[in-house]
């Protein structure tokens, strides 16, 4: 078929990728409004139950470590699953498998058992995963001009969900204490409803399948100038290394600073409310900017936006560095540019993955991108507790915040306009 050929089968297609894009989005806000729930669990209350459980602080960063590390296992599964069948079992079989691990964490409460636990957060891990790739799956049927946009209002999605989950940790903390479980298992029972009807919503209303529907219409990347958009653009493996190396700096840092972040304010008097209302603005900054993130994206460029999310960063670092103990208001906004700041680089980073690689491996490859920052995540998770053990949260704050300033020069030196 000629160039031209394929360019007219693509155009007559466009009305109806149109109209199937709108639904796909908002398929998929919809299983993310319900995700985001699930998702604020592990973040509210996974290191304070640890603690409570193990009774040790330098430990408490295991919990964000072990279910990032299964999000970077269920990122693989999910990436190769959507690649071999499309995004809707791809992305139905994650949030399953989330719900399944939020079952568990709640038993492992019940029989006391950190072994039980550590293994159930582990499967846990898939929704965060799962969350995170459906950006991918509203980027499928965007033109390259709209990529930012369409992933931004994936993201927004997740907002509502995310924000009001951590609030409602000492409800659902009363309803498990009523049910006989422990209190702070409680918010795994909303995470293990809201990741098994997201599933449902996926896998009833996802159809047609945009990765799927994106590779029958063949030449719509083809029709767009997304090769003229970047200076990445011509380069495949510049932009996967670029756009990968952005996000998984940018969630290595936001994972470490939020994961003390609750377990510093009850050292210093706060209750489980409190802490819940600053992870609360710190999710609602991670996800409510994304319009505006996108319209960046697409109108200024990804790297532009990139390099902002290093300068943001360090502003969150030094500012809950420098917030009192006891100042609820100055800690609540640090964590909000932590949040606008992991913002920036995974909106730009996604776009530039988006914009360099092939349909015909797009899936697989996102997958392994998210593996980095899975792997990122638990990394931080992981290593913040033992840094705080050993020193304290501001060091731990303030490092994570000039750490994240390698973001500008690599997006900087990578932007810079060829020579002709």
């Amino acid at each position: 078929m000629s160039h031209s050929a394929t360019d007219t089968t693509a155009d007559a297609h466009l009305p109806d990728t149109a109209r199937v894009q709108r639904r796909v989005l908002t398929v998929l806000v919809s299983a993310q409004i319900l995700s985001g729930a699930g998702l604020a669990a592990g973040i509210t209350v996974g290191a304070l139950l640890a603690q409570d459980m193990l009774g040790s602080t330098s430990l408490a960063g295991l919990p964000s470590g072990l279910f990032t590390a299964g999000s970077a296992l269920a990122a693989v599964a999910v990436g190769r699953l959507s690649h071999a069948c499309g995004r809707r079992p791809g992305l139905a079989a994650g949030y399953l498998t989330g719900a399944v691990g939020s079952l568990g964490v709640i038993a492992a409460a019940v029989l006391d058992n950190p072994v039980l636990l550590f293994l159930a957060l582990f499967v846990y891990g898939a929704g965060t995963a799962t969350n995170l790739q459906a950006r991918y799956a509203g980027a499928d049927l965007a033109t390259a001009s709209h990529r930012g946009q369409a992933v931004s209002t994936v993201l927004v999605a997740t907002t509502l969900g995310g924000v009001v989950g951590p609030n409602l940790a000492a409800p659902t903390g009363t309803l498990a204490r009523t049910l006989g479980i422990p209190y702070l298992a409680g918010p795994f029972l909303l995470a293990a409803l809201a990741y098994g009807l997201a599933a449902l919503v996926l896998a009833t209303w996802l159809r047609p399948d945009p990765l799927l529907l994106a590779r029958h219409l063949g030449t719509l990347d083809a029709s767009t100038p997304a090769a003229t958009e970047t200076p990445l653009a011509d380069k495949a493996g510049t932009g996967v290394t670029v756009g990968g190396f952005v996000m998984a700096l940018t969630q290595l840092i936001m994972v470490a600073i939020m994961t003390m972040t609750p377990v510093h304010m009850l050292a210093h008097g706060h209750g489980t409310a409190a802490a819940g209302v600053v992870i609360a603005v710190h999710v609602g900054a991670m996800y409510l900017p994304s319009p505006v993130t996108g319209w960046l994206v697409d109108r200024y460029g990804r790297l532009p936006v990139a390099a902002a999310s290093g300068v943001t960063l360090l502003a969150a670092g030094v500012l809950a560095a420098l917030a009192p103990g006891d100042s609820i208001a100055l800690l609540a906004l640090a964590l909000a540019l932590l949040g606008l700041g992991w913002n920036l680089g995974l909106v730009a980073g996604t776009a530039i993955i988006t914009d360099t690689v092939p349909l015909a491996t797009r899936a697989k490859t996102q997958g392994a991108v998210d593996v980095s920052i899975a792997i990122a995540g638990a990394t931080g998770g992981m290593g913040s507790g033992l840094i705080v053990a050993a020193t304290s949260y501001p060091t731990l704050a303030l490092a994570g915040g000039v750490l994240a300033l390698a973001v500008v020069p690599a997006a900087a030196l990578t932007g810079r306009p060829r020579q002709p």
